[in-house]
């Protein structure tokens, strides 16, 4: 088996590359990434790229055709990974999250793969007051990042058949300790806050709801769904992957923090104009298609397991929002040095270069 990886070197690749080498030891795995954050690695006795056969550092926009021969599955993570990055590079988004993603789905189904995975978000709900949304939910995407999802879902629906099954995993808002960490997210930032300060800065009046899952979880989500079967002629499925355990108001989170951390501080703003970022999700459409991978992770040691991740990084950081654990500031800090353009496309000649390594 030949697995594809696209966006393999973000927050949540590495976790999705040690579940399948864990699961699938024979199999032939190649990440293929643009590499802005490769060198963002937190806190790792070893590169995670080393889990792979082969590395390719390319451009899902350029995509070459060749990369997918004999390849019998694809998982795409690639994308302009939240709101904040969105809004900076609208088009971009939708370049590599929505037409990228439909490109290399068509020339998958061509050179004759099996099944796409799509990492896919519950943000397109939206503002979402009531009951916990289902997959039959109005969709009401509010910003680039979570449009661009609905729309790469939409045309991703249009390519399935019998012969070539798609998955899109709209996967609540991840957290979690990886070798790259990312801290622009909201238990993330709550641990990092309360670690290099003693304080949770809430920007909002603490009220929006957020479903979380954790990135091991995340992993084990799409290992189900690279062979899952699609029975009753689901070859196509949209589907809110999660736990309806995990829906949290954001005020809730951060008690939960302070909880877990003594003597942290929780700074609300009573006065913020209300988020409609808020929505519940409900997961029981994934609790009954995919009962053996189910979330197994829990709040409680999840903060924990980020505390102890920071304070083995020695973090000290009360300005992380401008440190490099922020995407955003790492794209914002190459464009200052010319290493890549608006456009978000490396400056200098850029060729696609292969790393192999064997783990055999």
């Amino acid at each position: 088996m030949k697995i594809l990886i696209t966006g393999n070197m973000g927050y949540i690749g590495p976790e999705v590359t040690a579940n399948l080498r864990r699961n699938h030891p024979q199999a032939t795995l190649i990440g293929y990434d643009m590499g802005y954050f490769a060198s963002s690695l937190t806190h790792s006795p070893f590169l995670p790229e080393n889990q792979l056969n082969q590395q390719i550092f390319g451009d899902v926009r350029f995509f070459d055709p060749e990369v997918l021969n004999g390849v019998d599955k694809v998982i795409y993570l690639a994308a302009i990974s939240n709101d904040a990055m969105g809004n900076r590079y609208e088009q971009v988004t939708y370049d590599i999250n929505y037409k990228s993603a439909i490109n290399i789905a068509q020339l998958a189904k061509k050179a004759g793969a099996k099944s796409f995975v799509f990492a896919s978000s519950c943000s397109m709900y939206g503002k979402a007051d009531g009951e916990a949304k289902t997959e039959q939910s109005r969709l009401n995407p509010l910003t680039a990042y979570a449009k661009s999802k609905v729309y790469a879902e939409r045309d991703l629906e249009e390519l399935a058949n019998e012969y070539f099954t798609i998955t899109c995993l709209r996967f609540a808002t991840a957290c979690g300790m990886s070798t790259r960490l990312r801290l622009d997210l909201v238990l993330n930032d709550f641990v990092a806050g309360a670690v290099s300060s003693g304080k949770i800065k809430i920007l909002s009046d603490g009220s929006p709801w957020r479903p979380l899952i954790h990135i091991k979880d995340m992993a084990r989500a799409i290992n189900w769904a690279i062979s899952r079967k699609a029975l009753g002629g689901n070859q196509f499925l949209a589907i809110n992957a999660g736990s309806s355990r995990w829906n949290y108001q954001v005020i809730d989170l951060a008690k939960a923090v302070s909880l877990a951390i003594p003597g942290v501080k929780i700074d609300l703003n009573e006065n913020a104009t209300p988020d409609e970022r808020s929505y519940k999700v409900d997961f029981s459409l994934f609790e009954s298609l995919a009962p053996d991978a189910q979330p197994v992770c829990n709040l409680n040691d999840t903060i924990k397991e980020l505390y102890n991740g920071l304070i083995g990084m020695e973090f000290d950081n009360i300005n992380f929002h401008n440190s490099p654990f922020m995407r955003l500031r790492i794209l914002n800090a190459l464009q200052e040095k010319n290493l890549i353009n608006e456009d978000l496309e490396w400056t200098f000649k850029f060729a696609q270069v292969e790393e192999t390594e064997s783990i055999n």
